[in-house]
């Protein structure tokens, strides 16, 4: 029976909880009388009270987040109710820094810091009959290559069911002020030949999705290059994903990246703004020229799919600034250009605008800001809504023919937003819009409110929808299709033709 537990609250399933992982496997000889419970937060708290407490354990360890930290409140105090015997220790980025903005009081230990030598010491402490009089544990950054790697500790339904995220590095050498990755300023690298013979195990034992929770993974060329080799020398299908700088990629890098096979390569790129006096403002480098042809080589050079952001509420940027970024980078990428909503999360330096900018943020998880001083409460909400409906409708990828047809005039931002204003005043909704219904809404918009010819509408639809075998195209939309059915298997292909041939056109024109 375990005497310790280890558990966390995800925000999917599909998301293994790395954190778990790094201190189990440097819990040395309390190992055997330790479990990893993982939940979601689709549980509910009551049920996880339950099974955590089925075997009686004297220690709960809990992961805190900014998108369980509301349950975590809830389960604690349940389980304190139930078990007050039982010792509650949490960590994470939640509990790590002031100030903590939820209650998280009946909590016996919170471990601010990185926990893997800490939580070994105080549970040691704690088994022995000799409790820290502090509630209040702070943990220095550990020397990572101490560490004991967590990887063997992935079971086998993990790697065939879930994102394996792995590290080859901590910190950040950059310093935005919206991130708590900044504080820790200190890039430390893990030795690369036990990281790279960890994911040799890793894939031997079936794992194929990789993801790398590096914040900055090309800030250091010869490592980078090394683990690409990695993946290069394997054969697909596999996935791979990492966060890198859009400023930094020297041509050994270019000629790597160059060489991964369709399907196999996802990069995060980390833009945030491309306006220099708002980068300014949260000490974020920005090297526009670099960036352009970075992203262009990405773009037309290697395979890989792109995942740009940006983020809405800076301090200093308008709304029609924001909507300049987004417009600059949708002509340098076709990938997806995620936008974010700014958080103010505790420790961060991003609070020092707070007066001068008029930053207003929520105080509840997960801290968004509300408005400021150039972007009133109302036009925040507005821009929160084009966020969501960006992402149902441009990032998902299902209205990669038809998205385009919404900004005519090549003004993607205004484009979507009057859009976006149309979408919610129809549904007063951002959420449960099935896929058929969003075709249904796409379709009304383009041809009534833009006055598109409803044959073309409906043709991109069609090419849209009918990509995925098993679609079937809502019936408002099938009546105006050019072609009959039995030919719609082809109407991809027809329809790229003709935009080509219009484009040609346009062209010599």
């Amino acid at each position: 029976m375990p005497g310790i537990v280890l558990t966390t609250i995800n925000a999917r399933y599909i998301h293994a909880a790395l954190g778990l992982r790094w201190l189990y496997a440097n819990l040395r000889e309390l190992q055997p009388q330790t479990c990893i419970q993982e939940y979601s937060l689709t549980d509910q708290v009551t049920d996880i009270a339950e099974k955590i407490l089925a075997s009686t354990p004297a220690i709960v360890g809990i992961g805190v987040y900014i998108w369980n930290a509301a349950q975590v409140r809830q389960l604690i105090n349940l389980l304190k109710q139930v078990s007050p015997a039982t010792r509650i220790v949490l960590g994470g980025p939640e509990v790590s820094h002031p100030p903590l903005r939820v209650d998280l009081s009946a909590a016996d230990y919170m471990i601010q810091g990185e926990g893997e030598i800490a939580l070994y010491q105080l549970c040691t402490a704690l088994l022995a009959g000799r409790p820290p009089a502090a509630a209040l544990i702070p943990a220095a950054p550990v020397a990572v290559e101490e560490l004991t790697l967590p990887y063997a500790f992935y079971t086998d339904e993990d790697l065939a069911h879930r994102l394996t995220y792995v590290e080859a590095s901590r910190g950040c050498p950059f310093t935005c002020e919206f991130c708590l990755s900044s504080l820790d300023k200190k890039v430390r690298f893990f030795a690369v030949d036990p990281f790279l013979a960890a994911l040799e195990t890793l894939w031997q034992r079936g794992a194929r999705t990789f993801k790398f929770v590096d914040r900055t993974f090309n800030c250091n060329p010869a490592m980078a290059g090394r683990i690409l080799d990695f993946f290069l020398a394997k054969t697909p299908p596999y996935h791979v994903h990492f966060e890198v700088i859009p400023e930094h990629f020297p041509a050994a890098l270019k000629e790597r990246l160059a060489r991964f096979a369709a399907g196999t390569l996802q990069l995060e790129v980390g833009i945030q703004t491309l306006q220099p006096a708002v980068a300014a403002n949260i000490s974020r480098p920005l090297d526009f020229a670099r960036i352009r042809e970075n992203l262009q080589f990405l773009q037309e050079q290697t395979t890989a799919h792109l995942h740009v952001d940006l983020i809405i509420g800076l301090p200093g940027e308008s709304i029609e600034q924001f909507g300049e970024n987004l417009n600059s980078l949708m002509r340098l990428s076709r990938g997806e250009v995620q936008l974010g909503v700014l958080k103010k999360l505790s420790g961060t330096a991003i609070n020092r605008h707070d007066r001068q900018f008029g930053m207003v943020y929520s105080q509840d998880p997960p801290y968004e800001i509300l408005q400021n001083h150039l972007i009133p409460f109302a036009q925040m909400q507005t821009m929160k809504r084009m966020a969501r409906f960006w992402d149902l409708v441009y990032n998902s990828g299902n209205f990669h023919r038809t998205a385009p047809l919404l900004w005519p005039d090549g003004d993607v931002f205004h484009g979507f937003l009057a859009f976006s204003l149309w979408l919610y005043q129809e549904t007063r909704a951002t959420w449960q819009i099935g896929l058929p219904r969003l075709a249904e809404l796409l379709f009304r918009y383009l041809a009534e409110q833009q006055g598109r010819i409803r044959t073309e509408v409906a043709d991109c639809l069609a090419a849209d929808i009918l990509v995925i075998k098993g679609r079937v195209l809502p019936p408002s939309i099938s009546v105006h299709v050019s072609c009959q059915p039995g030919q719609r298997h082809n109407l991809a292909e027809n329809l790229t033709k003709r935009q080509g041939r219009h484009r040609e056109g346009a062209d010599r024109g």
